[in-house]
């Protein structure tokens, strides 16, 4: 039997928070979708539809990599685009459940690879686009993560990033999280016997940044155009910025097209 991880300790270090996500999100794993459409009032689905809209308008073509891919929906989405993507993510439960999706007959299938996002096995400049979806506010080094992301895209190549935001606003702030931590302790007790088990999120949110914190971190890893889209009256955000270069990826395209 999976031994429970334990929450007052997840924190400590990078290590202990990386073994800490490994161990959680194999466990919740079968009910990840679920969870994820719950905490986020039924909108999670509209919010991602959103980011791979950005993609498509801002970096139409190349290779795409999906870190933290959980259960593959952004990859699976760019690769019905017809893309060649690879989805990373930490734990092999959540890639069995992305490899598992019913497959489109007209579209590229995702690879899927088991990895951490601080430390990525792929050589500099080899993707367009990047997305993460709940990612930047897991990885335990968030700098070193973005720094590996800005190494992972060609000149004028794209991030886009979903996650919760921490609000400004002290009482706004903690209403959301007691909303959280209420609702989470609810489904994990009832889903797993164990009320620390998505009360994860309110304490991963008490220690991020916050959405703009993530953005003066990516202007200070050298990206371009950075801004911010607020969803949910800023509890969440989707996060956009450019990896500067001479030539744009989608000039690049437009020019081989011609």
């Amino acid at each position: 039997m999976r031994a429970r991880p334990k929450l007052a300790r997840a924190f400590e270090t990078p290590d202990a928070k990386l073994a800490y996500n490994r161990r959680l999100f194999a466990t919740i794993a079968p009910r990840y979708d679920l969870i994820t459409r719950v905490l986020s009032y039924g909108q999670d689905a509209r919010w991602k539809r959103r980011a791979i809209a950005l993609v498509r308008r801002e970096a139409p073509h190349g290779r795409a990599l999906d870190l933290a891919c959980g259960t593959g929906d952004f990859a699976h989405a760019m690769a019905a685009d017809g893309r060649d993507v690879v989805g990373l993510d930490l734990t092999c439960e959540m890639l069995q459940r992305a490899r598992d999706r019913e497959p489109k007959a007209e579209r590229r299938e995702p690879i899927f690879l088991m990895g951490d996002m601080t430390r990525l096995p792929f050589p500099d400049a080899s993707f367009a686009v990047v997305t993460v979806g709940y990612g930047l506010r897991n990885v335990p080094e968030l700098s070193r993560a973005i720094g590996e992301i800005a190494r992972m895209l060609a000149p004028g190549g794209l991030l886009v990033s979903l996650d919760f935001n921490k609000p400004d606003s002290r009482p706004l702030r903690a209403i959301y999280l007691g909303y959280l931590t209420i609702v989470g302790s609810a489904l994990g007790l009832a889903l797993h016997g164990d009320a620390d088990t998505y009360r994860y999120i309110p304490h991963s949110i008490r220690r991020y940044p916050g959405a703009r914190g993530v953005a003066r971190l990516l202007d200070d890893a050298g990206f371009a155009d950075v801004r911010i889209e607020p969803r949910l009256g800023g509890l969440m955000a989707i996060h956009v910025a450019r990896k500067p270069g001479v030539t744009s990826v989608v000039a690049a395209a437009r020019e081989s097209a011609i």
